[in-house]
């Protein structure tokens, strides 16, 4: 179909504003050539690296034959040489300290190779993950489920991957990795925070936890949790301080609470009740409970008031 001539002369118009606004901001136009990391091969080395976390769980691979070496050697490899062709990509666009191509390869060879060392660290540390979340869920009928259909270990899995990476100062992939589980569970864990063992997130669906949070053994934590910071409005001045709050060890926080702030530090064996906001420290062996607002009901006819809270006519 044909456009008319003052839809043709408003596009061209559009087309002009939008190239002025290219030119004029730095982070819509591609620098030099250079691009970002892929988002999709980002996913798939994610997906890869989960089914040699968990071999037989998210593949049709059948361990039960000595496949093992193979099966582990010939995917470590991929994840190898993908990975580092990211990092490379990653290193290159943010050039902020001027690094050339080869030292960007440099750096991402060894980059890949520490990241690979782990790799048995984290699978033993997911192992000990999944146990907390079996001994703390009496609606878990097994492990198996906990591994095959917990939103909150696949995000605690994603983060401790993207946790590595993080360490070692690698840009934009550990984000895209925490944010791709924060957009599949609605569990958001920044990369760069600290989580010790037997960390479990039940049911899981708006947790928050931010970037300089340190998070001790035998942590649990139930939906809408928020282990934020006190204000961001200094922004980017913030970058690098303690600014969210310190969980020791043995703690469990309930659906709904908010704990806020750098300074604050929740005790060893304490429980935080449902919709707590705290701004200061909680000592150790503490139980913090927050009491419940009394229902009242006002007007209406005696029987109405009598009637069963939980029988609707309809």
């Amino acid at each position: 179909m044909k456009m008319d001539h003052a839809m043709i002369t408003q596009i061209q118009q559009v087309v002009a504003e939008i190239n002025k606004n290219y030119d004029s901001h730095d982070v819509l136009m591609a620098k030099d050539g250079r691009h970002l990391p892929s988002r999709s091969t980002i996913i798939l080395i994610l997906k890869e690296l989960r089914r040699i976390m968990f071999p037989g769980y998210f593949g049709d691979e059948d361990l039960s034959t000595y496949v093992g070496d193979y099966f582990v050697g010939s995917n470590l490899n991929h994840v190898y040489q993908v990975l580092k062709e990211q990092i490379v990509t990653a290193l290159i666009y943010r050039q902020s300290d001027g690094l050339t191509a080869e030292e960007a390869q440099r750096q991402a060879e060894e980059i890949c190779q520490y990241f690979i060392s782990r790799l048995p660290y984290i699978q033993q540390m997911l192992l000990k993950d999944v146990q907390a979340g079996f001994d703390g869920d009496p609606a878990a009928q097994s492990k198996e489920d906990i591994i095959i259909s917990y939103p909150g270990l696949f995000a605690i899995y994603v983060y401790r991957v993207a946790h590595e990476l993080y360490d070692k100062q690698v840009p934009y992939i550990p984000r895209i990795m925490t944010e791709y589980a924060h957009s599949r569970t609605g569990i958001d864990i920044n990369a760069g925070a600290s989580i010790g063992e037997y960390f479990f997130i039940d049911h899981g669906t708006g947790v928050v936890i931010g970037e300089t949070t340190v998070i001790g053994n035998h942590v649990k934590l139930y939906q809408g949790v928020t282990l934020g910071a006190l204000s961001t409005r200094m922004g980017q001045q913030l970058a690098g301080v303690k600014r969210h709050p310190t969980i020791e060890d043995n703690v469990t926080i309930y659906s709904g609470s908010t704990i806020l702030g750098g300074d604050t530090v929740i005790g060893r064996d304490t429980i935080i009740g449902g919709n707590a906001f705290i701004t200061a420290s909680v000592a150790a062996e503490t139980k913090v409970i927050v009491k419940n607002p009394e229902m009242t009901f006002k007007g209406g006819k005696k029987s109405e008031l009598d009637m069963d809270a939980w029988v609707w006519e309809i």
